[in-house]
């Protein structure tokens, strides 16, 4: 009965979370303004969406280029602030080591309108001029703890003579860093660079206490607005399916290539 009433939980949560995207990605194929109004089916909102031809205007665009540069700005900055911060925190040790790490973490426990609203705060103390570089430094902040969380286990799992071994054959520890370090952390550092792409990529609230009143649109802001009229864009249809499948892509990727890489290790065999 136990095995039972879990199934049946894990199925109703994977319905209602996956139901809606697959209804929304239907419903892409369609020219129809009203979601869940079946008109034929249609390739036009993809061809919109590629070509730039939106029915909105070049607002729905400008918000789509605004989210992908300020996403992979930020997780370009967060992977490489939060890598080198890893590596930091790893060597640290006792209650120093435990104090820092509690610390990483309250960033991403913390709800975004807390967030959002101190660095609003923040930026207005510091008399920043709040607009695109404001988003992008906010997006920067909360992006790099989840970073940091991504490449410690890597740090792990390493061997720490490595390291060593590396500066007394020569090395500096620049080239040590980027030699030895880098090339076994690399996989976490990717999955934290796309956990933080997703993440800027996803927010709402960070941005919109930070973007300031001179008009800048994010994705998430946009549909925020334009919700408020009473509607969504068609085209945000196909724009939602193309983001989900892309990620989903990814992700498949990602974990076949970790797990062919888990499967191709040879077990070592001491030497007698």
């Amino acid at each position: 009965m136990k095995k039972l009433l879990a199934r049946t939980y894990i199925w109703i949560l994977l319905v209602l979370l996956y139901v809606p995207i697959i209804f929304i990605g239907v419903f892409s194929f369609t020219e129809a303004k009203t979601l869940g109004n079946w008109t034929g089916f249609s390739m036009e909102l993809y061809k919109n969406i590629l070509t730039g031809s939106v029915g909105g205007g070049t607002s729905l665009m400008a918000a789509i280029n605004n989210t992908l540069v300020i996403a992979v700005i930020a997780a370009a900055v967060s992977t490489i602030l939060g890598t080198v911060s890893a590596i930091g925190i790893f060597n640290l040790r006792g209650r120093k080591k435990n104090t820092i790490q509690f610390l990483n973490n309250i960033p991403m426990i913390n709800p975004d309108v807390i967030t959002g609203v101190s660095l609003f705060l923040l930026f207005v103390f510091l008399h920043f001029s709040q607009g695109y570089l404001t988003v992008l430094l906010a997006h920067i902040t909360f992006c790099t703890p989840y970073v940091v969380l991504s490449v410690m286990p890597k740090l792990g799992q390493m061997n720490p003579n490595i390291y060593e071994a590396a500066l007394d054959l020569g090395a500096t520890p620049v080239q040590a860093l980027r030699k030895v370090l880098v090339p076994q952390l690399r996989p976490g550092m990717v999955s934290g660079f796309i956990l933080a792409f997703t993440m800027s990529l996803d927010d709402f609230a960070v941005t919109f206490f930070t973007r300031g009143t001179i008009g800048l649109e994010t994705l998430s802001t946009y549909i925020y607005a334009d919700a408020r009229k009473g509607g969504l864009t068609p085209e945000l249809r196909p724009l939602m399916t193309l983001i989900f499948t892309i990620i989903l892509v990814l992700l498949i990727v990602i974990n076949v290539r970790q797990g062919r890489s888990k499967d191709g290790q040879k077990p070592i065999i001491p030497v007698k």
